[in-house]
């Protein structure tokens, strides 16, 4: 299996057709055809089901894309590891974390960094913990940034130094919306929209003192911008971090939970990791901001 195969399956599986994908790679389409074919009798199995207008992923189709796209990713982040020239910092420095607005330390050691080593680049990455820990896992992101992780023992670990406080998103004609914070007794009954992970909702539940079933979730969110959308049009109050939804000037406003709840962000990386040059040199930078 070539990587020009799974460029090729993943082209045809984005367009939905063999025509299309042959002309979105300027190749001829029999050409295509041909290794499709071939790469169906590698694997063992049909790929694709072939639909009179649009060809759909079977199965063992959708998980090859998914295999296939970590094989791509993992070998374009080693290119640019081994490619950066030995005379200067280089290269790329990848990072996954969910919202936070811990994530200023992060960003400050990355801007330290570029201020250095201009050809030092960083991507970074959006997502819930478990899409975090996929990815750290599989070698395609260096760094990983979680909230409050139970275990981080299969980690190696750095706490940033700033903390989040949880708060509710409210309509600003709300009856609510007046109150300098938001206590148990006010949210008690309502609709709320909170984060999908499960232990975010038993943190909530737990600050309402009542069962998370007996709980109103009208609705869940991955990322607080959805959330926030949400919020704005009716459906609940969205509870999040504080700081990562700009409520100036538009239709929400922000008020803290009391008693308070905090989030604590860690910085995690895989036990005996081999970094390229500009990997370590972001996180020997970051746990110098960490340690002042």
């Amino acid at each position: 299996m070539e990587l020009r195969e799974l460029k090729y399956f993943l082209a045809v599986a984005q367009q939905g057709s063999i025509s299309g994908a042959a002309e979105y790679l300027y190749i001829t389409q029999p050409s295509l055809s041909r290794q499709m074919q071939n790469l169906e009798n590698e694997v063992g199995g049909a790929l694709f089901e072939r639909g009179s207008r649009r060809i759909t992923l079977t199965e063992r189709g959708r998980l090859l894309k998914k295999r296939a796209e970590e094989m791509l990713e993992l070998y374009e982040k080693t290119v640019a590891e081994v490619s950066a020239p030995a005379s200067e910092l280089a290269g790329e420095v990848r990072i996954g974390g969910g919202e936070s607005p811990a994530v200023r330390d992060v960003i400050a050691a990355a801007l330290n960094i570029r201020g250095r080593h201009p050809k030092v680049r960083f991507r970074f990455f959006s997502g819930d913990s478990s899409a975090v820990l996929e990815k750290l896992d599989r070698g395609l992101i260096d760094f990983g940034i979680t909230l409050d992780l139970p275990d981080t023992s299969a980690y190696n670990c750095l706490r940033l130094k700033h903390r989040d406080r949880w708060g509710v998103l409210i309509k600003r004609d709300d009856e609510l919306a007046g109150r300098d914070y938001i206590t148990p007794d006010d949210l008690r009954g309502k609709p709320l929209i909170t984060s999908d992970q499960s232990h975010a909702r038993g943190m909530i539940a737990e600050w309402l003192g009542m069962p998370a079933e007996e709980t109103d979730i009208a609705a869940t969110y991955n990322l607080l911008y959805v959330g926030s959308q949400l919020a704005e049009e009716g459906a609940g109050y969205a509870l999040g971090l504080e700081g990562i939804v700009n409520t100036g000037g538009g239709g929400l406003c922000f008020k803290p939970l009391e008693p308070p709840i905090y989030n604590h962000a860690d910085v995690i990386w895989k036990k005996f990791a081999v970094f390229s040059p500009s990997a370590e040199a972001f996180l020997a930078e970051l746990k110098n901001l960490c340690n002042n």
